[in-house]
């Protein structure tokens, strides 16, 4: 989740609890006490449900690939050759969506585990998913010889 969604999901979280959402802070006296409240099993929960969407993508990748079982090589017939780097790159694809839901998981429950990280530093960890986890070029349409 690119962090500007998660950006939008903060504020329309937010707006629809306004009537009833209070934010605590560090009272200006020096000696005094804050008590910051975080739910730590909202986070735990979100990393689990994003960590079960791995069971799911892997029934997808079981089908895609017995989609595949049958067709043979190439061999006098550019369809099946098609078929096969679409097939390729689909699950190269949903490998890579699979990887990108067990990183975002262990980081939803990491951030509800230790609550230290700031809003800085979990930006530049979801930053880096994009990095990893950029989509591949579209292949399809491309005669790629043939």
């Amino acid at each position: 989740m690119p962090w500007e969604e998660w950006e939008q999901l903060k504020t329309e979280a937010a707006e629809k609890h306004a009537g009833r959402m209070r934010l605590d802070h560090v009272p200006p006296d020096p000696g005094g006490a804050g008590t910051l409240v975080s739910n730590k099993a909202a986070w735990s929960k979100a990393g689990r449900d994003v960590g079960s969407l791995r069971e799911d993508i892997s029934g997808a990748l079981g089908k895609l690939t017995d989609s595949q079982t049958g067709v043979g090589a190439d061999a006098g017939c550019l369809t099946a050759g098609a078929h096969r780097d679409v097939h390729d790159s689909w699950a190269r694809y949903v490998k890579s969506v699979s990887g990108r839901c067990g990183k975002l998981s262990s980081l939803l429950e990491k951030a509800g585990n230790d609550q230290l990280k700031t809003d800085e530093a979990i930006e530049a960890e979801i930053g880096n998913l994009k990095i990893a986890y950029a989509d591949t070029p579209a292949i399809g349409g491309q005669g790629r010889g043939r």
